[in-house]
């Protein structure tokens, strides 16, 4: 695992794309690596999720999202982040995505699929004036797959701002952001990934066979995991792929898989496996 480092190192790529209305996108690059992805989102995403929206943007139609409240996910899973609002949930694939605990992705599919490029971006009007900013993210073929949206100035709950009058504090955030993660002119504001924080999760996928009972999994785990003191998270997940032989246990900090992890089990996978350092195999998913 590499040091993280808290400061960017600017791409200094510019480029412009002139638009059929007679306008223009800017974009500016900034590095598509996975610390600087999960820092940048998990600020957006998880503390000013009031401010921001997403969606995807393409010729004859514009999806555009917004929370309304704090998501109630925001996690990192086998190579994809995985946000959760009211009503609504987000994937983006942000590190290499293996295929679950047997690793069935092919190469080619994960080069594909991971964020390959991503760029803050000003449209401008055919007046050469600024009139929308965001960010968005291509993935490895080169295919736009989702763009974040900024606060606008010219526009005021959902009305447009009389010209001349724009309230140009609401682009604070877009010009923070843009000086860390484009001019890398201020650090991170973290000491590690906020993504990566340890966590061990219950699958609570009905899929789950045979009992679906994940509940007292659930409980053994976040009580033998504050018994043992652990700086470790304990919650639930959607499936985790290994269905049938449930309850399933993921561990993120060395990505291992249980099956049939009863109460009585998750007290072991925590004292041997969390504590000691020690898989226990008789429950680990492929089996060893």
């Amino acid at each position: 695992m590499t040091q993280f480092n808290p400061w960017v190192t600017p791409l200094n790529l510019m480029t412009t794309e002139p638009l059929l209305s007679g306008g223009r996108v800017e974009y500016e690059d900034f590095p598509a690596n996975t610390d600087v992805l999960s820092s940048l989102l998990y600020t957006l995403f998880q503390e000013n999720w009031h401010q921001v929206g997403v969606g995807h943007v393409a010729e004859g139609g514009v999806l555009e999202l917004e929370f309304t409240a704090a998501p109630k996910l925001c996690i990192l899973y086998d190579g994809y982040l995985t946000v959760a609002a009211e009503g609504w949930h987000l994937h983006l694939c942000i590190e290499p995505s293996l295929g679950g605990p047997e690793c069935k992705t092919p190469l080619k599919l994960r080069q594909k699929r991971q964020v390959s490029r991503a760029a803050f971006y000003r449209r401008f009007n055919a007046e050469g004036n600024p009139r929308s900013w965001g960010i968005k993210f291509w993935n490895g073929a080169n295919v736009e797959v989702m763009t974040i949206f900024f606060p606008n100035p010219f526009v005021e709950d959902e009305n447009l701002l009389p010209e001349g009058k724009p309230n140009l504090a609401k682009l604070a955030l877009y010009e923070e952001m843009r000086e860390i993660y484009v001019l890398g002119k201020q650090p991170i504001p973290f000491t590690r990934n906020p993504l990566k924080r340890s966590y061990i999760s219950v699958c609570t996928s009905g899929r789950c066979l045979p009992s679906r009972k994940w509940e007292p999994t659930f409980t053994a785990l976040k009580a033998s995991v504050e018994k043992a003191g652990l700086d470790i998270e304990v919650r639930t997940s959607g499936c985790l792929e290994v269905c049938k032989l449930g309850p399933v246990v993921f561990n993120s900090e060395d990505r291992s898989w249980y099956t049939r992890v009863t109460p009585d089990v998750a007290e072991i996978i925590v004292e041997e496996h969390l504590v000691r350092g020690n898989k226990v195999r008789e429950y680990s998913y492929p089996p060893e």
